[in-house]
């Protein structure tokens, strides 16, 4: 791992230090540590132990302590969901988020629904933000306004035409109230349902439950727009079938209505006028087909699409992923014109906006919202997903050291205490190399794993053909 053509464009400090981890005696521990973490770019460190006693006996069945381990610290995951941040744990993150957005389309018993949630009516709506000035964009095979065809990856798509009549400050305001405005979404929906259906709004909830699963994503105007899985499910939420006009075509009316109906008024402050925020007129509202029967948009294809967006922040718009304290700051760390012109609209309404944190949330080019949520009943939830993870590297622990299961007789029942203490977070230089090039290795595992499976499929899918 650390001969010449792979520690090669290394700074001298860089290189000595990776030599240094290499070289040292628990280096074998250190690299176990660290591949339990998945290549964790900034993990966790504790210091500390736990002992497995035998309740009836006093004994102590198993004991451990950081004393033995590599700098005396157990290193765990950060669980950082940014990419930007950490790649290993936002893949674990991105994971997470597919499965509970597939288990709400496809049903899965393990995770709260049932098989029969696919034949709910189901859409993937996509809710944008307003325009707040013309930017340079790709409209199909036509030139951009600017006379210019922009290829995919032009830097210039998404920024201002013209940044002096650019609207910054609605901008960063709209992204601001963006979770309010969803709010009164699912609000207006359930409204508008009941009016579509000739019912009112307490017999169609008795008689139907409205479920779903969301993302936010930026548009490379540096604007949040959301993607929702929104599904139709009977009383009983997903284990009870919708009733006979809970349709599609009736929940496709009333999304759009609903969006239409949504207001956000923001008082005037300082030199800023009073605002009317609305959703953007581009909407978008697709009927999701069962994975392999030919459609255009699958359970499958969704819960990608939604789980891809899940890791991804502002800091694809070309803004940073931390809080930025001045605009002095900006400069030093060489933020785009445009995202830096978003950034300072936040620094400067402060003041007027105070209880909007919008200098808190500049970096976030003022949405304040999260990033995945989902309703109640929808499916499973992070939480129970990272459970179930963790039970199971428990009971992989408990069976290499011999000690009984949880689930068997009261007798063999053992008691753990546990102590820990947080010791500080991150590598060195050296341990951030190292770790990286283990994060490369487990990825590629993964990748070669995937595609044997897609190979399996695929000559699977050819013999029943």
């Amino acid at each position: 791992m650390t001969d010449t053509a792979t520690t090669a464009g290394l700074d001298p400090a860089t290189l000595a230090d990776v030599l240094r981890v290499a070289g040292s005696p628990g280096f074998d521990r250190w690299q176990d540590q660290i591949r339990r973490t998945g290549g964790c770019a900034d993990p966790i460190r504790l210091t500390g132990g736990t002992k497995t006693i035998d309740p009836a006996t006093k004994t102590v069945l198993h004991a451990y302590t950081t004393d033995h381990e590599p700098g005396g610290t157990l290193r765990v995951a950060c669980g950082n969901r940014r990419a930007s941040r950490c790649p290993s744990c936002a893949w674990t993150y991105a994971g997470d988020t597919y499965h509970l957005i597939r288990a709400g389309l496809t049903g899965d018993p393990a995770k709260g629904t049932p098989p029969t949630v696919c034949d709910h009516p189901r859409v993937f709506a996509t809710l944008t933000a307003p325009s707040f000035g013309p930017v340079h964009n790709r409209p199909g095979k036509r030139p951009c306004r600017c006379g210019q065809r922009h290829g995919e990856d032009a830097p210039e798509l998404g920024t201002a035409l013209d940044p002096s009549t650019y609207d910054y400050a609605g901008a960063v305001l709209w992204n601001n109230h963006a979770s309010d405005l969803w709010r009164y979404f699912t609000i207006y929906l359930r409204r508008e349902i009941a009016r579509r259906a000739g019912l009112t709004q307490k017999a169609a909830r008795d008689q139907s439950r409205l479920s779903f699963g969301k993302v936010a994503e930026y548009q490379k105007r540096g604007a949040v727009h959301f993607h929702a899985v929104i599904r139709f499910d009977g009383p009983e939420g997903p284990d009870s079938p919708p009733p006979a006009w809970a349709t599609l075509g009736l929940l496709d009316d009333a999304i759009r209505a609903a969006a239409a109906r949504v207001a956000v008024d923001v008082p005037p402050a300082g030199e800023q006028p009073a605002r009317v925020l609305r959703w953007g007129s581009q909407l978008d509202v697709q009927p999701i087909g069962a994975f392999g029967h030919g459609e255009d948009l699958t359970e499958q294809a969704v819960a990608s699409y939604v789980a891809k967006y899940a890791t991804k922040a502002a800091e694809t718009t070309g803004t940073v992923d931390r809080r930025v304290g001045n605009k002095e700051a900006l400069v030093l760390l060489g933020v785009p014109d445009h995202p830096r012109r978003l950034i300072e609209a936040c620094l400067d309404l402060h003041a007027d906006y105070p209880d909007r944190k919008l200098r808190d949330w500049a970096h976030m080019l003022g949405f304040r919202g999260h990033f995945s949520s989902k309703s109640r009943r929808y499916s499973t939830t992070l939480g129970a997903l990272r459970q179930v993870r963790a039970d199971y590297r428990a009971a992989q622990q408990r069976e290499a050291l011999g000690l009984p299961a949880p689930d068997e007789t009261p007798e063999a029942t053992t008691l753990t205490l546990a102590h820990w203490t947080y010791a500080g977070h991150g590598h060195t230089p050296g341990e951030s190399w190292l770790a990286a090039s283990i994060a490369r290795d487990i990825q590629l595992n993964r990748e070669t794993a995937r595609e044997a499976r897609d190979e399996l499929r695929q000559e699977g899918e050819n013999d029943h053909e």
